[in-house]
């Protein structure tokens, strides 16, 4: 479960009973981090559910408001494709980006 509030006290009591909470504050880092590294190459790995989960490469092709997508660039069925993901993909940890250094 996921809600976006700001109030410490509704953060604890949700910690409490372990509901996931986020800050749009947290959000918007996320966002501002990807949109900083578009263009650049990265490893994806993605958590299907059931403990499956792929991996692949590609190159982040653009960062929008609630989205961001990436060019994979694999070899196999997932070449030339492209996906998208929300960035509370990448806070929930059902995304995860590892950016190739230049």
């Amino acid at each position: 479960m996921l809600k976006l509030c700001n109030g410490d006290g509704l953060r604890r009591n949700a910690e409490k009973w372990g509901v996931v909470m986020y800050a749009r504050n947290d959000v918007t880092s996320v966002r501002n981090s990807i949109a900083q590294h578009v263009g650049q190459r990265v490893t994806l790995e993605t958590n299907k559910g059931r403990q499956k989960s792929m991996v692949s490469s590609g190159t982040i092709q653009s960062a929008y408001p609630a989205i961001f997508t990436i060019l994979l660039d694999d070899i196999g069925q997932g070449s030339g494709r492209t996906v998208s993901y929300s960035y509370t993909d990448v806070l929930t940890k059902s995304v995860e980006l590892t950016v190739f250094s230049s």
